[in-house]
């Protein structure tokens, strides 16, 4: 049996709030489904075109109180279980705690099962959560009946900086959270972990300053692109070229990393929101 998938994220904002955005339909439905059901403690479904296998709802309640939100989830035919629960930290700081069972690194690598999206899923849902909480701009989130992956985000800041924290070392793997080893050069690599633990992925076009395509093999090319304008800069990608079932785990993933991106960019005491 394998361990629950455990994240928690850190919102600069009470309780209260929280459990507001966790339980409101109107909330639910800008940072997590397309659409929701909620009468709790009876009721707490969410589904749509932004949840996987969202075309109907398949949660069940199996716990709600003030502080826990624990949930049946049927996902890849079967039933998971979600737990979200609310730790207050202070009067305007709250620790969210997801534990998600039924996740397995194999089934996220070889996209063998739904459930293998279950990590970024849920670090998208989160960071959403959290920049909504705080008045942010959220995340594009996936379309889950679409195969064409493609989104946008605005970053305030400018190109040169932006392009500077995608392809130096250090900087990518500050904000990403993860080691991440870069060669900026077509035919150089894109290692996650770092070239210690891998050769990487072949970096296969190269703008300097504009634009780099990563070759991820069966999980096809990304693409992403850097516009200025009025000192913001407009973030364009897309992933392509994949064979058989969108890659959207990795999808997921990259869009996760564009929260952190556009935080670490336009904060100037930015924080990561994850605690470990």
């Amino acid at each position: 049996m394998t361990e629950p998938l455990i994240l928690q994220a850190r919102a600069k904002t009470g309780i209260d709030d929280v459990r507001l955005a966790l339980t409101d339909p109107k909330a639910l439905n800008l940072w997590l489904g397309e659409h929701s059901n909620v009468d709790l403690p009876g009721t707490f479904e969410f589904w749509g075109r932004y949840i996987p296998e969202g075309d109907a709802p398949h949660q069940r309640v199996l716990q709600y109180d003030d502080h826990t939100l624990k949930l049946a989830w049927l996902l890849g035919g079967e039933e998971t279980t979600t737990e979200i629960t609310l730790i207050e930290e202070s009067d305007d700081s709250t620790v969210i705690k997801l534990s998600q069972s039924h996740f397995k690194w194999a089934e996220a690598v070889t996209n063998s099962n739904i459930r293998g999206v279950l990590q970024t899923f849920w670090s998208l849902a989160l960071a959403n959560l959290v920049d909504h909480l705080e008045g942010r701009e959220l995340t594009t989130r996936p379309d889950f009946t679409s195969s064409t992956l493609a989104g946008e985000a605005l970053i305030d800041a400018p190109a040169a900086q932006v392009y500077a924290s995608l392809t130096e070392s250090a900087k990518a793997s500050e904000w990403f959270g993860y080691p991440v080893d870069i060669d900026a050069r077509v035919g150089g690599r894109f290692a996650m972990g770092g070239f210690e633990a891998g050769p990487g992925m072949e970096i296969i076009d190269l703008v300097e300053g504009q634009k780099m395509s990563i070759d991820w093999g069966l999980a096809g090319i990304s693409t992403w692109e850097l516009a200025e304008s009025g000192g913001k800069t407009r973030l364009t990608f897309v992933m392509s070229g994949f064979e058989g079932k969108p890659p959207y785990g990795a999808w997921l993933g990259w869009l996760s990393g564009v929260a952190s991106l556009r935080r670490y960019n336009e904060q100037k005491d930015w924080q990561s929101i994850w605690v470990a």
